[in-house]
């Protein structure tokens, strides 16, 4: 990062201009975040909601992602969900339909009618996950006989399920906006700005735990005494140095690439000669980004939720199942690791398997072999010692699959590190409770964060290119 070159780029008004409005979709995306779901007077659902999810660990990793909007009961809780699940989808299909990968082939024509039928697939899915958040609210208190939300009457259904609609299509219109500005994706830089946003509530809390004295005081090497509690105090260390190694060993892979030389034929017409240089093709190790842990995020949420609706129906036949899900696929409580082992080691296990997979997935879309192929033989590029053409489709290929099976294994085992350490805190009979969601919250933090900066550079180049004429 060259950040003489960002800061310089600053004074220009067009960088300032973008930077301007994704700041303001951030502030307009917090302040929605707050506006309630109009269904009961909002002080008192706000009180049943924390009553109902303050002890779910399911609850508190849709809270994070959410960035606050469930415990608000927010009209854009349903976020960005449908608008990710419609992704997964449209992607699955443009690989397994040919005329819709000869579609995404047309270039951004072609882009716009999938990216058009993803917003249209979406919009259903926002319907049916608004109807089923307010469903489960209703079942989960009438269950645990708290008092607060009567019968909805068909009106406020109808409103409550179009304002949590209108609030995931606004979330999906915002996020293509800061696309449009070029200085990262805008779907992940939301997901950013939500978890970014739980910060201070978090560092509220550690510092609570650390001046709570009740239990005793800190003593350095009996010479004198620290006020502040000796568990949370060794806690809190062990997670900073856990996260700033994490951070360094994210920040090293997401850097890497392999670096391919492209030479180019010296061509002469007329009294002119081309080519006879040579250039660069940068691949990196994780060409995908964070959409692998994103796109994992959003895939293991749904048996938990579907759980969650199963179980608020209350019949007895689909009880055990709906158990099940919830146990299975939501992130292991501490707790957990000091009972069924194994039940609480199926989340870790599938959250890196999909992280694999999806790495795979997506680097097969951002990274065509084929086409870069097409495109080097068109333009007279060749790689040293190999054909062009389909030769040359075959290298690019194996280069990247290996590259994938090191970074993906690499992003597997980063993202599933935080279940590791709350296995050994477990057995140390530490309680480090939603170590592994805040380990997810820094992995997104950090991976969107690095694509930002680097779009920013890039785009600071761009304005500030007359500045070395």
């Amino acid at each position: 990062m060259n950040w003489k070159t960002i800061f310089r780029s600053f004074k220009n008004k067009d960088m300032q201009r973008r930077l301007l409005i994704i700041l303001g979709i951030f502030v307009a995306y917090r302040l929605l975040a707050h506006i309630p779901v109009p269904l009961a007077e909002p002080t008192q659902l706000r009180q049943v909601i924390e009553s109902v999810i303050g002890g779910s660990n399911f609850g508190g990793f849709l809270n994070l992602l959410s960035g606050g909007a469930l415990a608000q009961f927010s009209i854009v809780l349903v976020g960005l969900s449908p608008f990710i699940t419609a992704s997964i989808i449209t992607q699955l299909l443009t690989k397994a339909i040919p005329k819709l990968e000869e579609l995404h082939k047309d270039g951004e024509s072609g882009r716009r009618k999938i990216n058009q039928w993803t917003r249209m697939i979406a919009l259903p899915l926002a319907v049916i996950q608004s109807i089923a958040f307010i469903y489960i609210l209703r079942q989960t208190v009438l269950a645990g006989n708290a008092a607060g939300l009567a019968e909805p009457t068909p009106i406020e259904w109808v409103v409550a399920v179009t304002a949590m609609t209108a609030g995931a299509m606004l979330l999906m219109w915002m996020g293509e906006l800061i696309t449009e500005q070029g200085v990262g994706n805008g779907i992940s830089l939301l997901i950013f700005a939500g978890i970014i946003s739980q910060l201070p509530t978090t560092l509220s809390t550690i510092g609570t735990s650390l001046v709570d004295t009740s239990q005793g005081a800190l003593s350095v090497f009996g010479w004198f005494t620290l006020p502040v509690n000796p568990t949370a105090f060794w806690v809190t260390l062990a997670v900073g140095l856990i996260s700033i190694l994490i951070l360094f060993i994210l920040v090293k892979i997401n850097e890497a690439q392999r670096i391919i030389t492209i030479n180019y034929a010296k061509r002469v017409q007329g009294n002119s000669n081309y080519g006879g240089v040579k250039s660069i093709l940068p691949v990196k190790l994780i060409a995908a980004g964070v959409i692998p842990v994103i796109f994992a995020v959003a895939f293991l949420s749904l048996p938990a939720f579907i759980g969650q609706v199963m179980k608020a129906t209350g019949n007895p036949q689909y009880l055990g199942l709906a158990n099940n899900l919830i146990s299975w696929f939501q992130a292991p409580q501490p707790g957990a690791f000091t009972g069924d082992t194994m039940s609480a080691l199926i989340y870790p296990a599938a959250y890196f398997i999909l992280v694999i997979l999806f790495t795979y997935f997506y680097t097969g879309i951002v990274f065509n072999s084929n086409e870069i192929a097409e495109n080097l033989q068109k333009q007279g590029g060749f790689i040293e010692g190999v054909r062009p053409g389909l030769q040359t489709e075959k290298y690019l290929s194996k280069t990247v699959n290996r590259l994938i099976l090191f970074g993906a294994l690499a992003l597997g085992i980063i993202a599933v590190m935080p279940f590791g350490a709350e296995y050994i805190f477990a057995q140390l009979g530490v309680n480090a409770a939603n170590l592994a969601i805040g380990g997810t919250g820094l992995l997104i933090v950090v991976q969107v964060g690095l694509d930002s900066l680097r779009q920013i550079n890039s785009r600071a180049l761009m304005v500030t290119y007359d500045d070395y004429k």
